[in-house]
Protein backbone atom coordinates (compact mmCIF):
# COMPACT_ATOMS: atom_id res chain seq x y z
CA UNK A 1 0.00 0.00 0.00
CA UNK A 2 3.16 2.13 0.96
CA UNK A 3 3.99 1.74 -2.64
CA UNK A 4 1.30 2.56 -4.60
CA UNK A 5 1.02 5.77 -2.41
CA UNK A 6 4.60 6.97 -3.41
CA UNK A 7 3.73 5.79 -7.20
CA UNK A 8 0.46 8.32 -6.96
CA UNK A 9 1.96 10.60 -5.47
CA UNK A 10 4.96 10.40 -7.79
CA UNK A 11 2.71 10.29 -10.72
CA UNK A 12 0.75 13.77 -9.24
CA UNK A 13 3.90 15.37 -9.27
CA UNK A 14 5.34 14.55 -12.82
CA UNK A 15 2.39 16.99 -14.42
CA UNK A 16 3.60 19.70 -11.75
CA UNK A 17 7.38 19.06 -12.43
CA UNK A 18 6.81 19.62 -16.38
CA UNK A 19 4.45 22.95 -15.76
CA UNK A 20 7.57 23.98 -13.72
CA UNK A 21 9.95 23.58 -17.03
CA UNK A 22 7.63 24.44 -19.17
CA UNK A 23 6.94 27.93 -16.70
CA UNK A 24 11.24 28.01 -16.48
CA UNK A 25 11.96 27.98 -20.60
CA UNK A 26 9.38 30.60 -20.89
CA UNK A 27 11.11 32.58 -18.72
CA UNK A 28 14.67 31.80 -19.82
CA UNK A 29 13.34 32.90 -23.50
CA UNK A 30 11.72 36.27 -22.22
CA UNK A 31 14.90 36.54 -20.49
CA UNK A 32 16.89 36.13 -23.65
CA UNK A 33 14.59 38.99 -25.66
CA UNK A 34 15.22 41.19 -22.81
CA UNK A 35 19.40 40.73 -22.55
CA UNK A 36 19.51 40.32 -26.31
CA UNK A 37 17.08 43.06 -27.54
CA UNK A 38 18.48 42.75 -31.36
CA UNK A 39 16.86 40.92 -33.54
CA UNK A 40 18.51 38.64 -36.22
CA UNK A 41 20.02 41.11 -38.30
CA UNK A 42 21.42 43.04 -35.41
CA UNK A 43 19.13 45.95 -35.39
CA UNK A 44 17.13 46.56 -32.51
CA UNK A 45 13.06 45.95 -33.14
CA UNK A 46 10.83 48.51 -32.44
CA UNK A 47 6.90 48.22 -31.66
CA UNK A 48 5.95 48.91 -35.61
CA UNK A 49 8.64 46.45 -36.50
CA UNK A 50 7.12 43.50 -34.33
CA UNK A 51 3.63 44.51 -35.83
CA UNK A 52 4.76 44.24 -39.24
CA UNK A 53 6.78 40.95 -38.06
CA UNK A 54 3.43 39.53 -36.95
CA UNK A 55 1.74 40.88 -39.43
CA UNK A 56 4.25 39.20 -42.39
CA UNK A 57 3.70 35.74 -40.51
CA UNK A 58 -0.31 36.20 -40.57
CA UNK A 59 -0.13 37.07 -44.26
CA UNK A 60 2.63 35.11 -45.91
CA UNK A 61 0.51 32.17 -46.40
CA UNK A 62 -3.07 33.39 -47.77
CA UNK A 63 -1.37 35.39 -50.23
CA UNK A 64 -0.58 33.39 -52.80
CA UNK A 65 -3.49 31.46 -52.96
CA UNK A 66 -5.48 34.51 -53.10
CA UNK A 67 -3.68 36.40 -56.59
CA UNK A 68 -4.17 32.10 -57.45
CA UNK A 69 -8.37 32.85 -56.39
CA UNK A 70 -8.42 35.77 -58.61
CA UNK A 71 -6.92 34.64 -61.24
CA UNK A 72 -9.41 31.84 -61.23
CA UNK A 73 -12.57 34.15 -61.07
CA UNK A 74 -11.24 36.83 -63.51
CA UNK A 75 -10.77 33.41 -66.04
CA UNK A 76 -13.78 31.24 -65.06
CA UNK A 77 -15.96 29.35 -66.95
CA UNK A 78 -18.47 30.54 -67.31
CA UNK A 79 -16.73 34.30 -66.79
CA UNK A 80 -17.77 36.60 -63.60
CA UNK A 81 -16.14 39.59 -62.67
CA UNK A 82 -14.06 42.02 -65.27
CA UNK A 83 -14.04 39.46 -68.07
CA UNK A 84 -18.36 38.81 -67.85
CA UNK A 85 -19.09 43.27 -67.47
CA UNK A 86 -16.63 43.61 -70.69
CA UNK A 87 -18.59 41.11 -72.55
CA UNK A 88 -22.09 41.88 -71.52
CA UNK A 89 -21.35 45.29 -72.53
CA UNK A 90 -19.98 44.88 -75.80
CA UNK A 91 -22.96 42.67 -76.58
CA UNK A 92 -25.36 45.26 -75.85
CA UNK A 93 -23.50 48.02 -77.93
CA UNK A 94 -23.32 45.23 -80.47
CA UNK A 95 -27.21 44.56 -80.25
CA UNK A 96 -28.59 47.97 -79.99
CA UNK A 97 -26.87 48.81 -83.24
CA UNK A 98 -28.15 45.57 -84.59
CA UNK A 99 -31.83 46.60 -83.87
CA UNK A 100 -31.21 50.33 -84.95
CA UNK A 101 -29.56 48.76 -88.14
CA UNK A 102 -32.79 46.24 -88.46
CA UNK A 103 -34.63 49.24 -88.52
CA UNK A 104 -33.27 51.84 -90.53
CA UNK A 105 -31.20 49.90 -92.37
CA UNK A 106 -27.84 52.01 -94.49
CA UNK A 107 -28.59 54.84 -92.14
CA UNK A 108 -26.61 52.36 -89.58
CA UNK A 109 -24.14 51.58 -91.88
CA UNK A 110 -20.02 53.46 -92.44
CA UNK A 111 -21.43 57.05 -94.23
CA UNK A 112 -25.31 56.86 -92.38
CA UNK A 113 -26.09 59.68 -89.78
CA UNK A 114 -26.61 57.02 -87.31
CA UNK A 115 -23.91 54.96 -87.43
CA UNK A 116 -21.92 58.85 -86.93
CA UNK A 117 -23.69 59.71 -83.94
CA UNK A 118 -22.88 56.21 -82.20
CA UNK A 119 -19.37 56.25 -83.01
CA UNK A 120 -19.08 59.77 -82.57
CA UNK A 121 -21.00 59.13 -78.81
CA UNK A 122 -18.62 56.16 -78.00
CA UNK A 123 -15.53 57.77 -79.22
CA UNK A 124 -16.24 61.23 -77.11
CA UNK A 125 -16.85 58.35 -73.98
CA UNK A 126 -14.06 57.33 -74.13
CA UNK A 127 -12.04 60.00 -74.84
CA UNK A 128 -13.61 61.54 -71.42
CA UNK A 129 -12.31 58.30 -69.80
CA UNK A 130 -8.71 58.34 -71.33
CA UNK A 131 -8.87 61.84 -69.91
CA UNK A 132 -9.86 61.13 -66.61
CA UNK A 133 -7.02 58.68 -65.95
CA UNK A 134 -4.23 61.13 -66.23
CA UNK A 135 -3.91 62.59 -62.53
CA UNK A 136 -1.39 64.60 -61.25
CA UNK A 137 -0.59 64.75 -57.32
CA UNK A 138 -1.94 67.53 -55.59
CA UNK A 139 -3.93 69.13 -58.31
CA UNK A 140 -7.59 68.25 -59.71
CA UNK A 141 -8.12 66.17 -62.13
CA UNK A 142 -8.56 67.56 -65.80
CA UNK A 143 -11.97 67.65 -66.81
CA UNK A 144 -13.11 64.85 -69.25
CA UNK A 145 -15.00 67.27 -71.32
CA UNK A 146 -11.49 68.09 -72.88
CA UNK A 147 -11.15 64.51 -73.71
CA UNK A 148 -14.84 64.36 -75.36
CA UNK A 149 -14.09 67.72 -77.42
CA UNK A 150 -10.75 66.36 -78.77
CA UNK A 151 -12.66 62.81 -80.35
CA UNK A 152 -14.81 64.59 -82.28
CA UNK A 153 -12.26 67.05 -83.26
CA UNK A 154 -9.96 64.15 -84.44
CA UNK A 155 -12.74 61.88 -85.84
CA UNK A 156 -12.98 65.03 -88.34
CA UNK A 157 -9.78 65.70 -89.37
CA UNK A 158 -8.54 62.02 -89.90
CA UNK A 159 -8.98 61.67 -93.16
CA UNK A 160 -10.32 57.84 -93.47
CA UNK A 161 -12.45 58.09 -90.59
CA UNK A 162 -14.05 61.66 -91.53
CA UNK A 163 -15.51 59.26 -94.99
CA UNK A 164 -17.24 57.21 -93.03
CA UNK A 165 -17.99 59.18 -89.73
CA UNK A 166 -20.65 61.56 -90.88
CA UNK A 167 -23.39 63.45 -89.51
CA UNK A 168 -25.78 65.91 -91.49
CA UNK A 169 -25.34 69.23 -90.07
CA UNK A 170 -29.52 68.92 -89.45
CA UNK A 171 -29.20 66.29 -87.29
CA UNK A 172 -26.09 67.81 -85.59
CA UNK A 173 -28.21 70.99 -84.89
CA UNK A 174 -30.91 69.35 -83.44
CA UNK A 175 -28.97 67.21 -80.71
CA UNK A 176 -26.61 70.52 -79.93
CA UNK A 177 -30.20 72.39 -78.96
CA UNK A 178 -31.26 68.71 -76.76
CA UNK A 179 -28.35 69.31 -74.49
CA UNK A 180 -28.52 73.05 -74.97
CA UNK A 181 -32.16 72.65 -73.42
CA UNK A 182 -30.77 70.12 -71.10
CA UNK A 183 -28.19 72.79 -69.88
CA UNK A 184 -30.83 75.14 -69.17
CA UNK A 185 -33.15 73.38 -66.98
CA UNK A 186 -30.11 72.42 -64.80
CA UNK A 187 -29.04 75.67 -64.85
CA UNK A 188 -32.83 76.92 -63.97
CA UNK A 189 -32.96 74.08 -61.55
CA UNK A 190 -30.07 74.96 -59.77
CA UNK A 191 -31.18 78.66 -58.89
CA UNK A 192 -31.85 78.89 -54.77
CA UNK A 193 -34.46 81.55 -54.51
CA UNK A 194 -33.30 82.02 -50.54
CA UNK A 195 -30.08 82.48 -52.08
CA UNK A 196 -30.99 85.10 -54.35
CA UNK A 197 -32.77 87.10 -51.40
CA UNK A 198 -29.30 86.52 -49.37
CA UNK A 199 -26.99 88.00 -52.19
CA UNK A 200 -24.21 89.91 -50.67
CA UNK A 201 -23.18 92.62 -52.82
CA UNK A 202 -19.61 91.12 -53.93
CA UNK A 203 -21.75 88.28 -55.66
CA UNK A 204 -23.86 91.06 -57.32
CA UNK A 205 -20.64 92.46 -58.69
CA UNK A 206 -19.10 88.84 -59.23
CA UNK A 207 -22.21 87.57 -60.93
CA UNK A 208 -22.68 90.46 -63.42
CA UNK A 209 -19.54 92.40 -64.19
CA UNK A 210 -16.93 89.94 -64.97
CA UNK A 211 -19.38 89.04 -67.88
CA UNK A 212 -20.43 92.11 -69.06
CA UNK A 213 -16.99 93.70 -69.04
CA UNK A 214 -15.51 90.63 -71.09
CA UNK A 215 -18.65 90.82 -73.81
CA UNK A 216 -18.03 94.47 -74.36
CA UNK A 217 -14.28 94.07 -74.75
CA UNK A 218 -14.77 90.93 -76.62
CA UNK A 219 -17.17 92.72 -78.53
CA UNK A 220 -14.61 95.84 -79.33
CA UNK A 221 -11.67 92.99 -80.49
CA UNK A 222 -13.96 91.07 -82.62
CA UNK A 223 -15.15 94.49 -84.67
CA UNK A 224 -12.26 95.91 -85.02
CA UNK A 225 -9.41 92.81 -85.18
CA UNK A 226 -11.54 90.10 -86.83
CA UNK A 227 -14.01 92.54 -88.81
CA UNK A 228 -17.24 91.40 -87.03
CA UNK A 229 -20.64 93.54 -86.70
CA UNK A 230 -21.76 94.60 -83.70
CA UNK A 231 -24.08 92.39 -83.08
CA UNK A 232 -21.79 89.46 -84.17
CA UNK A 233 -19.46 91.21 -81.69
CA UNK A 234 -21.61 91.34 -78.99
CA UNK A 235 -22.83 87.83 -79.36
CA UNK A 236 -19.34 86.54 -79.57
CA UNK A 237 -18.83 88.71 -76.48
CA UNK A 238 -21.14 86.82 -74.68
CA UNK A 239 -20.57 83.41 -75.84
CA UNK A 240 -16.85 84.08 -73.85
CA UNK A 241 -18.60 86.42 -71.07
CA UNK A 242 -19.28 82.67 -69.26
CA UNK A 243 -17.22 80.53 -66.69
CA UNK A 244 -17.83 76.76 -66.59
CA UNK A 245 -19.39 75.04 -63.53
CA UNK A 246 -18.20 71.79 -65.24
CA UNK A 247 -14.76 72.97 -64.35
CA UNK A 248 -15.08 75.59 -61.46
CA UNK A 249 -17.24 73.76 -58.93
CA UNK A 250 -15.71 70.33 -58.91
CA UNK A 251 -12.35 72.00 -58.36
CA UNK A 252 -13.98 74.67 -55.27
CA UNK A 253 -15.36 71.50 -53.77
CA UNK A 254 -11.94 69.74 -53.59
CA UNK A 255 -11.02 73.16 -51.86
CA UNK A 256 -13.65 73.09 -49.80
CA UNK A 257 -13.08 70.02 -48.20
CA UNK A 258 -9.68 70.50 -47.62
CA UNK A 259 -10.40 73.24 -45.68
CA UNK A 260 -9.23 76.13 -48.27
CA UNK A 261 -10.78 79.59 -48.28
CA UNK A 262 -13.42 78.00 -46.17
CA UNK A 263 -13.68 80.60 -43.21
CA UNK A 264 -14.25 83.49 -46.01
CA UNK A 265 -16.47 81.55 -48.00
CA UNK A 266 -14.46 82.07 -51.08
CA UNK A 267 -15.31 78.33 -53.00
CA UNK A 268 -19.33 78.76 -52.08
CA UNK A 269 -19.03 82.68 -53.57
CA UNK A 270 -17.45 81.25 -56.61
CA UNK A 271 -20.02 78.43 -57.23
CA UNK A 272 -22.60 80.45 -56.35
CA UNK A 273 -21.86 83.60 -58.89
CA UNK A 274 -21.44 81.13 -61.36
CA UNK A 275 -24.68 80.16 -62.09
CA UNK A 276 -25.49 83.89 -62.22
CA UNK A 277 -22.74 84.63 -64.61
CA UNK A 278 -23.72 81.63 -67.01
CA UNK A 279 -27.91 82.64 -66.96
CA UNK A 280 -26.55 86.62 -67.76
CA UNK A 281 -24.41 85.23 -70.67
CA UNK A 282 -27.18 83.22 -71.80
CA UNK A 283 -29.83 85.45 -71.89
CA UNK A 284 -27.15 88.31 -73.33
CA UNK A 285 -26.48 85.96 -76.26
CA UNK A 286 -29.92 84.89 -77.01
CA UNK A 287 -31.06 88.44 -77.38
CA UNK A 288 -28.06 89.73 -79.81
CA UNK A 289 -29.26 86.35 -81.74
CA UNK A 290 -32.72 87.32 -82.02
CA UNK A 291 -30.86 91.07 -83.34
CA UNK A 292 -28.44 89.49 -85.59
CA UNK A 293 -30.90 87.99 -87.78
CA UNK A 294 -33.33 90.38 -87.36
CA UNK A 295 -33.90 92.95 -91.08
CA UNK A 296 -34.56 96.31 -90.45
CA UNK A 297 -33.52 99.36 -88.83
CA UNK A 298 -31.29 99.43 -85.82
CA UNK A 299 -33.87 100.68 -83.41
CA UNK A 300 -36.69 97.72 -85.21
CA UNK A 301 -33.50 95.21 -84.31
CA UNK A 302 -33.69 96.91 -80.52
CA UNK A 303 -36.98 96.76 -80.00
CA UNK A 304 -37.43 92.91 -81.53
CA UNK A 305 -34.78 91.73 -79.16
CA UNK A 306 -37.10 93.44 -75.87
CA UNK A 307 -39.69 92.00 -77.64
CA UNK A 308 -37.92 88.35 -77.49
CA UNK A 309 -37.19 88.78 -74.02
CA UNK A 310 -40.69 89.56 -72.65
CA UNK A 311 -42.46 86.58 -75.07
CA UNK A 312 -39.39 84.27 -73.48
CA UNK A 313 -40.11 85.59 -69.89
CA UNK A 314 -44.03 85.65 -70.29
CA UNK A 315 -43.73 81.93 -71.72
CA UNK A 316 -41.44 80.42 -69.31
CA UNK A 317 -43.97 81.88 -66.23
CA UNK A 318 -47.10 80.55 -67.81
CA UNK A 319 -45.84 77.01 -67.89
CA UNK A 320 -43.64 77.68 -65.12
CA UNK A 321 -46.75 77.75 -63.13
CA UNK A 322 -48.59 75.12 -65.01
CA UNK A 323 -45.92 72.79 -64.43
CA UNK A 324 -46.45 73.05 -60.28
CA UNK A 325 -49.73 71.73 -60.12
CA UNK A 326 -49.51 69.48 -63.22
CA UNK A 327 -48.89 66.64 -61.88
CA UNK A 328 -50.01 66.98 -58.66
CA UNK A 329 -48.26 65.65 -55.84
CA UNK A 330 -50.74 62.78 -55.33
CA UNK A 331 -50.58 60.64 -58.70
CA UNK A 332 -47.92 57.96 -58.96
CA UNK A 333 -44.63 58.19 -60.28
CA UNK A 334 -44.40 62.10 -59.71
CA UNK A 335 -40.87 62.52 -60.02
CA UNK A 336 -40.43 60.78 -63.96
CA UNK A 337 -43.67 62.75 -64.97
CA UNK A 338 -42.58 66.27 -64.01
CA UNK A 339 -38.63 65.21 -65.14
CA UNK A 340 -40.59 64.53 -68.44
CA UNK A 341 -42.50 67.80 -68.66
CA UNK A 342 -39.94 69.99 -67.96
CA UNK A 343 -37.38 68.71 -70.29
CA UNK A 344 -40.42 68.05 -72.96
CA UNK A 345 -41.35 71.65 -72.60
CA UNK A 346 -37.99 73.50 -72.49
CA UNK A 347 -36.53 71.25 -75.96
CA UNK A 348 -40.17 72.36 -77.41
CA UNK A 349 -39.47 76.06 -76.43
CA UNK A 350 -36.39 76.11 -78.25
CA UNK A 351 -37.16 74.43 -80.83
CA UNK A 352 -40.56 76.51 -81.28
CA UNK A 353 -38.21 79.86 -80.96
CA UNK A 354 -36.14 78.76 -84.07
CA UNK A 355 -39.46 77.81 -85.79
CA UNK A 356 -41.73 81.32 -85.20
CA UNK A 357 -38.56 83.53 -85.87
CA UNK A 358 -37.68 84.32 -82.19
CA UNK A 359 -34.33 82.31 -81.57
CA UNK A 360 -33.69 84.61 -78.62
CA UNK A 361 -36.76 83.70 -76.57
CA UNK A 362 -36.54 79.38 -76.19
CA UNK A 363 -33.45 80.16 -73.99
CA UNK A 364 -35.11 82.30 -71.55
CA UNK A 365 -38.04 80.42 -71.66
CA UNK A 366 -36.46 77.39 -70.28
CA UNK A 367 -34.50 79.05 -67.58
CA UNK A 368 -37.65 80.84 -66.01
CA UNK A 369 -39.52 77.95 -66.43
CA UNK A 370 -36.95 75.82 -64.57
CA UNK A 371 -36.65 78.35 -62.11
CA UNK A 372 -40.60 78.10 -61.11
CA UNK A 373 -40.77 74.68 -61.41
CA UNK A 374 -37.94 74.38 -58.56
CA UNK A 375 -39.68 76.80 -56.78
CA UNK A 376 -42.91 75.28 -56.51
CA UNK A 377 -41.39 71.25 -55.95
CA UNK A 378 -39.26 72.45 -53.25
CA UNK A 379 -37.51 69.73 -51.62
CA UNK A 380 -39.10 67.06 -54.37
CA UNK A 381 -36.58 68.81 -56.68
CA UNK A 382 -33.58 67.02 -55.48
CA UNK A 383 -34.99 63.66 -56.91
CA UNK A 384 -35.69 65.48 -60.44
CA UNK A 385 -32.35 67.33 -60.61
CA UNK A 386 -31.00 63.05 -60.67
CA UNK A 387 -33.38 62.13 -63.34
CA UNK A 388 -32.13 65.91 -65.25
CA UNK A 389 -28.59 64.84 -64.43
CA UNK A 390 -28.98 61.39 -66.57
CA UNK A 391 -29.98 62.96 -69.40
CA UNK A 392 -27.03 65.27 -69.36
CA UNK A 393 -24.64 62.34 -68.66
CA UNK A 394 -26.02 61.02 -72.12
CA UNK A 395 -25.63 64.30 -73.95
CA UNK A 396 -22.76 65.87 -73.10
CA UNK A 397 -20.47 63.62 -74.91
CA UNK A 398 -22.86 64.21 -77.84
CA UNK A 399 -22.75 67.98 -77.06
CA UNK A 400 -18.65 68.76 -77.11
CA UNK A 401 -17.99 65.62 -79.99
CA UNK A 402 -20.42 67.15 -82.06
CA UNK A 403 -18.53 70.76 -81.09
CA UNK A 404 -14.86 69.20 -82.19
CA UNK A 405 -16.31 67.76 -85.00
CA UNK A 406 -17.27 70.60 -86.40
CA UNK A 407 -13.75 72.40 -86.55
CA UNK A 408 -12.24 71.35 -89.64
CA UNK A 409 -8.40 72.01 -89.98
CA UNK A 410 -8.55 72.70 -93.60
CA UNK A 411 -11.06 75.07 -93.46
CA UNK A 412 -9.45 77.15 -90.78
CA UNK A 413 -6.69 79.88 -92.05
CA UNK A 414 -3.85 80.67 -89.97
CA UNK A 415 -4.97 84.50 -89.72
CA UNK A 416 -8.37 83.58 -88.50
CA UNK A 417 -6.87 81.52 -85.21
CA UNK A 418 -3.94 84.27 -84.78
CA UNK A 419 -7.05 86.79 -84.47
CA UNK A 420 -9.31 84.85 -82.58
CA UNK A 421 -6.59 83.41 -80.04
CA UNK A 422 -5.35 87.39 -79.59
CA UNK A 423 -9.24 88.31 -79.44
CA UNK A 424 -9.43 85.62 -76.92
CA UNK A 425 -6.17 86.21 -74.42
CA UNK A 426 -6.86 90.06 -74.60
CA UNK A 427 -10.41 89.44 -73.20
CA UNK A 428 -9.70 86.99 -70.29
CA UNK A 429 -6.33 89.49 -69.37
CA UNK A 430 -9.30 92.29 -69.34
CA UNK A 431 -11.90 90.12 -67.48
CA UNK A 432 -8.84 89.10 -64.73
CA UNK A 433 -8.59 92.41 -64.09
CA UNK A 434 -11.79 93.78 -63.67
CA UNK A 435 -12.29 90.66 -61.60
CA UNK A 436 -9.97 91.83 -59.17
CA UNK A 437 -11.04 95.40 -59.13
CA UNK A 438 -14.82 94.09 -58.66
CA UNK A 439 -13.54 91.85 -55.47
CA UNK A 440 -11.68 94.83 -53.70
CA UNK A 441 -13.51 96.24 -50.31
CA UNK A 442 -15.04 92.78 -49.94
CA UNK A 443 -12.77 91.81 -47.19
CA UNK A 444 -10.13 89.58 -49.08
CA UNK A 445 -6.23 90.08 -48.45
CA UNK A 446 -4.34 90.02 -51.74
CA UNK A 447 -3.63 86.54 -52.38
CA UNK A 448 -7.35 85.60 -52.47
CA UNK A 449 -8.04 88.77 -54.42
CA UNK A 450 -5.48 87.25 -56.98
CA UNK A 451 -7.15 84.02 -56.44
CA UNK A 452 -10.71 84.47 -57.23
CA UNK A 453 -9.17 86.52 -60.79
CA UNK A 454 -7.65 83.61 -62.09
CA UNK A 455 -10.43 80.87 -60.71
CA UNK A 456 -12.82 82.89 -63.15
CA UNK A 457 -10.87 81.63 -65.88
CA UNK A 458 -12.26 78.22 -67.33
CA UNK A 459 -14.62 78.50 -70.06
CA UNK A 460 -16.34 74.65 -71.55
CA UNK A 461 -20.08 74.18 -70.93
CA UNK A 462 -22.01 77.45 -72.03
CA UNK A 463 -19.42 77.87 -74.62
CA UNK A 464 -19.98 74.54 -76.18
CA UNK A 465 -23.94 75.18 -75.78
CA UNK A 466 -24.05 77.90 -77.53
CA UNK A 467 -20.93 78.78 -79.62
CA UNK A 468 -22.77 76.85 -82.35
CA UNK A 469 -26.08 78.28 -82.40
CA UNK A 470 -25.12 81.21 -84.01
CA UNK A 471 -23.84 79.03 -87.03
CA UNK A 472 -27.32 76.70 -87.09
CA UNK A 473 -29.25 80.00 -87.55
CA UNK A 474 -27.21 81.11 -90.16
CA UNK A 475 -26.97 77.64 -92.08
CA UNK A 476 -31.35 77.80 -91.89
CA UNK A 477 -30.77 81.52 -93.51
CA UNK A 478 -28.46 80.04 -96.14
CA UNK A 479 -26.61 83.62 -96.14
CA UNK A 480 -22.83 82.80 -96.62
CA UNK A 481 -21.40 85.77 -95.00
CA UNK A 482 -23.80 84.74 -92.05
CA UNK A 483 -22.31 81.31 -92.33
CA UNK A 484 -18.39 83.00 -92.15
CA UNK A 485 -19.41 84.82 -88.96
CA UNK A 486 -20.93 81.99 -87.53
CA UNK A 487 -17.98 79.73 -88.07
CA UNK A 488 -16.08 82.36 -86.80
CA UNK A 489 -18.02 82.54 -83.63
CA UNK A 490 -17.28 78.80 -83.62
CA UNK A 491 -13.82 78.72 -83.60
CA UNK A 492 -12.90 80.82 -80.73
CA UNK A 493 -15.42 78.73 -78.61
CA UNK A 494 -13.64 75.96 -79.35
CA UNK A 495 -10.16 77.28 -78.84
CA UNK A 496 -11.38 78.92 -75.44
CA UNK A 497 -12.79 75.29 -74.17
CA UNK A 498 -9.54 74.28 -75.56
CA UNK A 499 -7.04 76.35 -73.66
CA UNK A 500 -8.79 78.01 -70.81
CA UNK A 501 -10.52 74.77 -69.32
CA UNK A 502 -7.60 72.80 -68.61
CA UNK A 503 -5.16 75.92 -68.32
CA UNK A 504 -8.24 77.16 -65.46
CA UNK A 505 -8.37 73.87 -63.81
CA UNK A 506 -4.35 73.70 -63.17
CA UNK A 507 -4.37 77.04 -61.61
CA UNK A 508 -7.12 76.15 -59.81
CA UNK A 509 -5.22 73.76 -58.13
CA UNK A 510 -2.11 75.63 -57.97
CA UNK A 511 -3.08 78.47 -56.53
CA UNK A 512 -5.52 77.64 -53.99
CA UNK A 513 -3.46 75.50 -51.11
CA UNK A 514 -0.68 78.64 -51.45
CA UNK A 515 -3.08 81.88 -51.83
CA UNK A 516 -6.22 80.55 -49.45
CA UNK A 517 -5.54 80.31 -45.79
CA UNK A 518 -7.17 76.81 -44.45
CA UNK A 519 -9.38 76.99 -41.75
CA UNK A 520 -7.95 76.71 -37.95
CA UNK A 521 -9.69 73.69 -36.91
CA UNK A 522 -8.44 71.61 -40.11
CA UNK A 523 -5.19 72.59 -38.89
CA UNK A 524 -5.79 71.53 -35.29
CA UNK A 525 -7.54 67.98 -36.24
CA UNK A 526 -4.83 67.59 -38.40
CA UNK A 527 -2.22 68.32 -35.28
CA UNK A 528 -4.07 66.55 -32.90
CA UNK A 529 -4.27 63.51 -35.71
CA UNK A 530 -0.64 63.82 -35.87
CA UNK A 531 -0.36 63.43 -31.85
CA UNK A 532 -2.42 60.16 -31.70
CA UNK A 533 -0.34 59.00 -34.29
CA UNK A 534 2.88 59.46 -32.73
CA UNK A 535 1.05 58.13 -29.06
CA UNK A 536 0.26 54.58 -30.91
Amino acid sequence: MENQDKTINHEDSEPSTEVNHTASRCQEKQEETVMNPRGIDGNEPTEGSNLLNSNEKMQETPAEPNHLQRLRQTFACPPRGLLDRVITNVTMVVLLWAIVWSITGPECLPGGNLFGIIILFYCAVIGGKLLGLIKLPTLPPLPPLLGMLLAGFLIRNIPVISDNVQIKHKWSSALRSIALAVILVRAGLGLDSNALKKLKGVCVRLSLGPCLVEACASALLAHFLMGLPWQWGFMLGFVLGAVSPAVVVPSMLLLQEGGYGVEKGVPTLLMAAGSFDDILAITGFNTCLGMAFSTGSTVFNVLKGVLEVVIGMATGLLLGFFIQYFPSSDQDKLVWKRAFLVLGLSVLAVFSSLYFGFPGSGGLCTLVLAFLAGKGWASAKADIEKVIAVAWFIFQPLLFGLIGAEVSITSLRPETVGLCVATLGIAVLIRILATYLLVCFAGFNFKEKIFISFAWLPKATVQAAIGSVALDTARSHGEKQLEGYGMDVLTVAFLAILITAPIGSLLIGLLGPRLLQKAEHQNKDEEDQGETSIQV
